[in-house]
């Protein structure tokens, strides 16, 4: 699998200015380059960048990264002992392992990190992000199919698993529905959020992935929920994410809508009153914290 100096840009955060001067003035990235002088960059290099990235962050400077060997760097990633970076060095540990079909150690890491900081951290401070960067690769074509299905059966256990040992208290009026479109299938960012409405003891309807509008309009007149909550994280070429939102304003106007996930980055029209974008786990979290 190779990667383009835009996925490098959007996994690790760095600008691909910076990372062009990288590779002027260091020897630590060595891209090849298409026919048409194209860079790209091998699984090794993204984990690279990945750890490069992190210590860069944390305070290591580049010259000093450039002369580590690979053993020497990630020794420093795994002594990083802000909480905030331990986090990113489990993400990326579990990007590395998905890139590199290594599930056993995938589950193992993931199993270790439940362990350690429980399963509500685990979900908001790992998977969720994790998540994230692979709806990067997903987007751009830069992640196998098999990849994501053998990481994303792993991760909807455990996820699963932290819904259900939750204990089952409405502490609050509102009422969400969770569904997915049509033909959208990858419900782990949806489970996250029942997980957390869960947790704040906040009812919800799931209705799960694939959903045709006749039966979330069947569902919205029998729950009568306050709230209408999609997570669209990869679209197929025949989903029309404008149309989407005027047929959810058709049919849906007695209620909020709620939509997250990267498709909601790119959208510039102006949005229906009844409906609202979330960009991001930050805000998806106060939506929920803050309803009455």
């Amino acid at each position: 699998m190779f990667y383009t100096i835009k996925d490098l840009e959007n996994l690790s955060g760095i600008k691909a200015h910076t990372i062009r001067i990288w590779e002027q003035r260091y020897s630590f990235l060595k891209p090849q380059r298409s026919d048409t002088n194209i860079r790209y960059y091998t699984n090794e290099e993204l984990k690279k960048v990945l750890n490069i990235a992190l210590l860069n962050k944390y305070g290591f400077k580049i010259s000093e990264i450039d002369k580590m060997s690979p053993e020497v760097m990630s020794g420093k990633v795994l002594s990083l002992s802000d909480t905030e970076a331990k986090d990113h060095v489990v993400i990326n540990s579990l990007l590395g392992f998905m890139i590199d079909y290594q599930i056993e150690k995938f589950e193992i890491v993931l199993n270790g990190n439940i362990e350690k900081a429980g399963m509500e951290k685990t979900i908001l401070n790992v998977i969720f992000p994790f998540l994230e960067k692979v709806g990067t690769l997903w987007l751009t074509n830069h992640v196998n199919p098999a990849q994501e299905h053998l990481v994303s059966n792993i991760i909807r256990q455990k996820i699963i698993v932290g819904i259900d040992s939750l204990p089952l208290k409405i502490k609050k009026s509102s009422k969400v529905c969770l569904f997915l479109p049509e033909n959208e299938y990858h419900e782990l960012s949806l489970l996250l959020v029942l997980f957390m409405l869960k947790k704040q003891g906040i009812s919800a309807v799931y209705l799960g992935a694939h959903t045709p509008f006749g039966e979330l309009e069947t569902v919205a007149v029998k729950k009568n929920p306050g709230y209408l909550y999609t997570h669209i994280t990869s679209a197929t070429q025949h989903f029309n994410f404008e149309k989407f939102i005027s047929e959810m304003n058709r049919r849906f106007d007695k209620y909020q809508t709620i939509v997250s996930g990267r498709l909601t980055g790119n959208y510039k029209k102006k949005l229906p009153s009844k409906i609202s974008f979330k960009h991001s786990l930050g805000e998806v979290k106060s939506f929920i914290e803050d309803l009455p």
